[in-house]
C-alpha cells in the first residue's frame, strides 16, 4: 500500500504567521490554490488557510484582510500525517477530521500536502468515493 509520502505534492508553499491575508490570497491566486500550510518563525507548522477562512472570517465580518495576519486564523494544533502512514491511514485522518487537504510531515518538517485530487489520483475509486463521503458529512 502507498505511503502518504508516495501520493502527496511535495512541491508546498507556505504562507507565514505574520503575512496579511491580502499576501497569503494573492499567494493562493498565483499558485492557483484554495489553501497554504501556516508556517511560524521557528518554521514548524501551526495550521491551514483556506480561502474559505479568508472569506468567512473576514470579509464576511467585514474585516479588512491587509489588516489580518495569517497567525490569527491558525487555530489550535494542525491535523497532519506522517510521511510513512500508509494510504489508509490517510483516509481515516482526512475523514476523521473531514479535511481536503493534509500536511504531511517527517518529524517537525513538513515535506508535503495530501489533497483530494492526490488521493483521487493514487487510490482506486471506491476509497475515493467513500473519503469524498466522509468529507461532506459535515456540510449535509
Amino acid at each position: 500500500m502507498p505511503t502518504a509520502r508516495d501520493i502527496m505534492t511535495s512541491d508546498v508553499t507556505c504562507v507565514s504567521e505574520q503575512d496579511d491575508l491580502r499576501t497569503a490570497a494573492r499567494q493562493m491566486a498565483r499558485l492557483g490554490v484554495g489553501a497554504l500550510p501556516i508556517r511560524g518563525d521557528d518554521d514548524r507548522l501551526t495550521g491551514m488557510l483556506t480561502d474559505r477562512d479568508i472569506v468567512v472570517k473576514v470579509l464576511a465580518e467585514g474585516r479588512d484582510p491587509a489588516m489580518v495576519t495569517a497567525g490569527e486564523l491558525a487555530q489550535g494544533e494542525a491535523v497532519t500525517i506522517d510521511a510513512d502512514d500508509d494510504a489508509a491511514e490517510v483516509l481515516r485522518t482526512m475523514g476523521r477530521h473531514r479535511v481536503r487537504r493534509l500536511p504531511v510531515v517527517d518529524g517537525h518538517d513538513l515535506v508535503g500536502i495530501v489533497a483530494v485530487a492526490d488521493v483521487a489520483r493514487a487510490l482506486p475509486e471506491g476509497a475515493v468515493g467513500d473519503l469524498i463521503e466522509a468529507i461532506s458529512e459535515r456540510t449535509r
